[in-house]
């Protein structure tokens, strides 16, 4: 695995951590709520194309 999928697998679980944190409390911030959402879906996109252009393609 290469560093850089390593950090970009350590952000998101870093982000996944910090939703869940902030979706506890009482009155959680809703734009907050989203934009760690959103972040955290780029960063799996960001992932998910990574893995694939490091798999060779099976024929």
């Amino acid at each position: 695995m290469s560093d850089r999928l390593f950090r970009l697998m350590e952000r998101h679980q870093k982000l996944d951590r910090a939703l869940r944190q902030l979706q506890v409390q009482r009155w959680p911030d809703p734009f907050q709520i989203a934009r760690l959402k959103k972040l955290k879906l780029a960063l799996k996109d960001r992932l998910a194309r990574l893995s694939t252009r490091r798999t060779p393609s099976r024929a």
